[in-house]
């Protein structure tokens, strides 16, 4: 993607939202979803299958975190055959939008350029495209609930879907080191590929075109927090009126912070995007707030918060990348504050 390329598709979920009522009706991602899960399931003997499918009440469903990790719930891709790998992938296809789904490959092939990058540091071993698991909970079913877990280094992504139907997208975390590939790796993916680019150079139009006014609302920090909110916590940050509201914003800086919103929404297949697009507006806009911290330009660390009553957006590039480079090391995730994996707040 570059810079020019967001219009158009902001233009492409208008469209979404316009037509996700009929979208919905005739092919339900959810339906989509139980149908591959089913696929994939009936690729496994036994024994695997007792390591990737478990009870839908574990408390396992809702241990979510994406730092790379020795273990993790769930049977990892290197632990699967090509017919397995092929049926595991399908799932994942029909889980995201076809842009989400090759950000999430490509965040998976980044490991292999962490893996050159850090092997003479020793710690190369656990960078893995393969080492990303699938875990199912409860089964597959037309009638019942079930959900499920694809998660890994920089990836975690968590649906719970009930009689065809996406009950829960979220926690719904990308993330992407380096943000910028600025050498060639051979077989790895190449020079400039930037997988999260949308979710920051629309961020970054839209708080340099801030009044000063303006920015005295929305920037609440000189300095980046280094790391997102509740990381790895089940029950999402609450809902606060923090930073700029979207009512104080021109048309123009409106526009800007919907597409901005639409490039997290449109991971997920049209059905789905269209239902968070649609709760945002429900809930209204005029109850949507735009936070910022650290500094508005490339290199330097740099956050934001974009909250509403039913969505939490949030974006920290602080870290720098496994070379060295600074800022080059991007963290993201949508919430839903009314609680994640359908567990509603009042009762976890």
């Amino acid at each position: 993607m570059n810079r020019r390329a967001y219009p158009v598709f902001a233009t492409l979920m208008v469209l979404v939202v316009t037509t996700g009522a009929v979208y919905l009706r005739s092919l339900p991602t959810g339906a989509n979803m139980t149908q591959a899960a089913r696929a994939y399931l009936a690729t496994l003997p036994e024994e695997q299958k007792a390591i990737s499918l478990m009870e839908y009440d574990t408390p396992q469903r809702v241990g979510w975190h994406f730092i790379p990790k020795d273990e993790r719930k769930g049977l990892q891709i290197r632990d699967m055959n090509q017919a397995q790998r092929k049926a595991a992938f399908e799932l994942l296809k029909t889980a995201l939008s076809q842009v989400g789904y090759d950000k999430s490959r490509t965040i998976m092939e980044l490991e292999s350029i962490l893996h050159e990058l850090q092997k003479t540091r020793g710690g190369g071993a656990i960078r893995d495209p393969q080492r990303y698991y699938y875990t199912i909970f409860g089964e597959p079913n037309e009638s019942g609930r079930w959900g499920l877990s694809i998660e890994g280094h920089h990836l975690s992504l968590n649906f719970v879907v009930e009689k065809n139907q996406v009950l829960a997208s979220s926690p719904t975390f990308l993330a992407a080191n380096p943000s910028v590939v600025k050498d060639e790796f051979p077989g790895m993916p190449p020079k400039g590929t930037r997988v999260l680019d949308q979710e920051e150079l629309i961020a970054f139009d839209l708080i340099r075109s801030l009044s000063p006014e303006q920015r005295s609302d929305a920037i609440v920090a000189d300095r980046a927090p280094r790391e997102i909110r509740a990381a790895g916590e089940a029950e999402p940050p609450k809902y606060e009126a923090t930073g700029l509201a979207y009512s104080r914003m021109n048309e123009a800086q409106q526009t800007m912070l919907q597409r901005l919103i639409q490039v997290y929404a449109g991971n997920l297949p049209p059905d789905v995007c269209a239902q968070r697009l649609a709760a945002i507006e429900q809930a209204g806009y005029d109850r949507v707030y735009f936070a910022w911290a650290g500094a508005d330009r490339p290199g330097i660390g740099h956050y934001y918060l974009i909250q509403g009553p039913t969505f939490q957006i949030e974006f920290v590039n602080v870290q720098p990348d496994s070379a060295g480079n600074p800022a080059s090391h991007i963290h993201s995730v949508w919430r839903d504050p009314r609680g994640d994996f359908a567990i509603p707040i009042a009762a976890q």
